[in-house]
């Protein structure tokens, strides 16, 4: 059975407030962010990251100064690592991130002096972006040169575990709310509608797709989908999160936010959600406004991982865990695999 090495894939976040600055050009130095040569993408991202630097070290500050993402990520690694007992002879658990420590190129390092037979790449994105795990793959693709099979976990939008976590964590604040009348908003990271429509991306058809099924699961007869972290002056994917909660206001429920797109705790779940839209909610009157935590170590989470691992290992690559895939989308990555589940 050999060694097997699992790459977790994430953003990543800045462990201080010197790193803000340089996270952020590397994030706006991405094509998959900004598609612009880069002779107009490199000297734009300085300048945007000049600019919001000071706003995001604020909101930083509020976490302590930096981001908990890589710590989460450790703990998820660790789980998934003793999870996966017998899948191989050796297992291993590395962490790359795309845009702050430790960097791809460094992981793909240390997995290359592993000398693995096995390579799984699995991205901490449920469901499938250009803007992120496309990004990240890429990534991997140019830095990796080790040993080892690489199989390639493309996405998992409606994995059973992955539901399961959601579900509890939905009941659980049903439960909190006490009969009162809620709404529940699937509050997904927003992205410009041109992702969508110009690079034929899956991620909006498997947000809508998972929150569906999270509804019919959860037994929910008032619920909506928005889309939060919305920045400059294209048009993105809507209602955002805030307009979702205008709506609530409008209506007399509450809300119990569903952070879909996520599955650790982060900025935009930390500041964004708990402290920046709850003041909003506080201010309109919206009563409960209640949040669900990702799914982080849930063990539902971390066995759909696991299963989604072994699953690779026989399948073909690159492909879905679970249903939900959208191959019938130009940018989804198993329209020549033939791996659409």
């Amino acid at each position: 059975m050999g060694r097997l090495a699992v790459v977790l894939f994430n953003l990543g976040g800045p462990d201080g407030p010197a790193d803000v600055r340089p996270f952020l050009q590397n994030l706006f130095s991405d094509p998959a962010i900004i598609g612009l040569p880069g002779f107009l993408r490199l000297p734009l991202a300085r300048l945007i990251s000049t600019r919001r630097e000071k706003p995001a070290q604020a909101n930083y500050a509020l976490m302590g100064g930096g981001s908990p993402l890589l710590p989460q990520t450790y703990k998820q690694a660790g789980a998934l690592q003793d999870a996966l007992t017998g899948a191989a002879d050796d297992v291993r658990v590395f962490v790359a991130m795309r845009y702050w420590r430790p960097l791809t190129e460094d992981t793909a390092l240390e997995v290359a002096a592993y000398q693995p037979d096995d390579v799984v790449l699995l991205p901490l994105y449920p469901q499938y972006s250009t803007t992120t795990t496309a990004s990240s793959l890429k990534a991997w693709a140019e830095a990796y040169d080790g040993s080892g099979q690489v199989h390639t976990v493309c996405c998992y939008p409606e994995a059973e575990g992955w539901v399961a976590a959601q579900v509890t964590a939905i009941r659980a604040r049903l439960t909190k709310a006490g009969g009162r009348p809620v709404r529940v908003l699937f509050s997904a990271h927003g992205v410009p509608e041109s992702v969508i429509k110009r690079r034929g991306d899956p991620y909006q058809a498997q947000v809508e797709a998972g929150a569906t099924v999270l509804a019919e699961a959860a037994g929910l007869t008032d619920w909506s989908i928005c889309y939060q972290s919305r920045v400059g002056p294209m048009k993105w994917l809507g209602p955002s999160t805030p307009e979702a909660i205008e709506q609530a206001a409008r209506d007399g429920v509450g809300v119990i936010i569903v952070p879909i797109a996520f599955v650790s705790e982060h900025i935009e779940t930390l500041v964004e959600l708990d402290i920046e839209y709850a003041h909003l909610a506080r201010e309109l009157g919206v009563a409960p406004y209640l949040r669900c935590p990702t799914p982080s170590t849930d063990p539902a989470f971390i066995s759909a991982l696991s299963r989604a691992v072994r699953n690779a290992l026989t399948g073909p690559s690159p492909a879905p865990y679970g249903p939900g895939c959208r191959s019938d989308f130009a940018a989804c990555p198993c329209r020549e695999s033939g791996a659409a589940a």
